[in-house]
């Protein structure tokens, strides 16, 4: 039981890896919008399912209708495009690196609104280092055609500090609720879609089915298997492993994206990538322990029980439905 819970592990990561090829070929032959819309209402369906299944849905959650609108546009409209419109600017292996950097902005965003979140050595150690990472990545002094697109570093860090405001309004508003995170997150998809579904120009969408890959990467590879089933998978690893060693998920997809990128792609690989994917992934679990350490009760204290939220993209599922993201 044990090994298939690893396994799964393994699948998320590398699952969690793909939406950024799928995304570049998606984009030669619909709007990021559209992209996003097929996104959700293909990941929406398997995570309906699911908490259809758990018997997770109550009629009273609807009295926090309103947190869940917010929730909606924080982790999903706003950071789902702000990411598909970084993506198509930049290498999908970049972007992919660039995504290893959520739990930075997350740390961040907690830092700033949460009052629980102190601030020691290790988590400005770690923020420092990542961030460094980041401007690596950006590589501001490049110029030529070797240059990183500026506007789709920009699009990445909007995204990501839309969804680290997601995780600290969860934390604030929606974790004392306690509501299942399968109904939250289904309420966060449904809504997510209806509002893409009145907004989204959707002219010339069908123009996705010309490319029999660009079609099941979108549908299935972004959507049902990218975005809802890997929430559904994400779940069931915190019943088997715990939140805390679920997190560490979150360093697989920067580097599956970047071999893909780099393999399949044929995008360049260049010893500064290296540098700064090692550079953010370091700073992150700098970042991490340190926020573990900052939660550690005195030694003078009794200790019954500890819980460790971590500022990534599978939080705990008691503070947020961060997951189907």
């Amino acid at each position: 039981m044990r090994n298939s819970a690893y396994i799964a592990y393994m699948a998320l990561g590398l699952i969690w890896g793909t939406p950024f090829i799928f995304t570049h070929w998606a984009a030669a032959y619909v709007t990021p919008a559209q992209i996003v819309l097929i996104r959700v209402i293909s990941g929406f369906v398997p995570v309906l399912l699911f908490a259809l299944a758990t018997r997770s849905l109550k009629w009273w959650h609807l009295r926090h209708a309103h947190h869940f609108v917010a929730m909606a546009a924080l982790a999903t409209v706003l950071y789902y495009l702000a990411f598909a419109k970084g993506t198509i600017l930049l290498l999908s292996s970049v972007a992919g690196m660039l995504s290893g950097a959520i739990p930075l902005f997350s740390g961040l965003c907690a830092l700033l609104f949460l009052r629980d979140e102190p601030l020691n050595r290790r988590l400005l150690g770690g923020l420092i280092l990542g961030f460094f990472g980041i401007v690596v990545i950006a590589r501001p002094w490049q110029t030529g055609l070797d240059a990183v697109n500026p506007l789709g570093i920009l699009y990445i860090v909007l995204g990501s500090l839309s969804l680290g405001c997601s995780f600290v309004y969860a934390r604030k508003f929606i974790s004392p609720l306690g509501i299942a995170p399968a109904a939250l997150c289904t309420y966060q998809m449904g809504l997510s879609a209806i509002v893409l579904l009145l907004t989204v120009d959707a002219t010339n969408v069908t123009a996705i089915f010309q490319d029999t890959y660009a079609t099941l990467g979108l549908i299935l590879g972004l959507g049902t298997i990218g975005t809802g089933i890997a929430y559904i998978l994400y779940y069931l690893l915190v019943a088997k492993l715990g939140a805390i060693r679920t997190a560490s998920v979150t360093y697989i997809p920067p580097v599956v994206a970047l071999f893909i990128g780099c393999t399949l792609a044929g995008e360049p690989l260049h010893g500064a990538d290296l540098v700064a994917i090692s550079a953010i992934l370091l700073g992150v679990f700098i970042m991490q322990t340190g926020r573990q350490v900052s939660a550690s009760p005195s030694k003078h204290a009794s200790v019954t029980t500890k819980r460790i939220s971590c500022p990534s993209r599978p939080t705990s599922p008691n503070s947020t439905p961060s997951p189907c993201n």
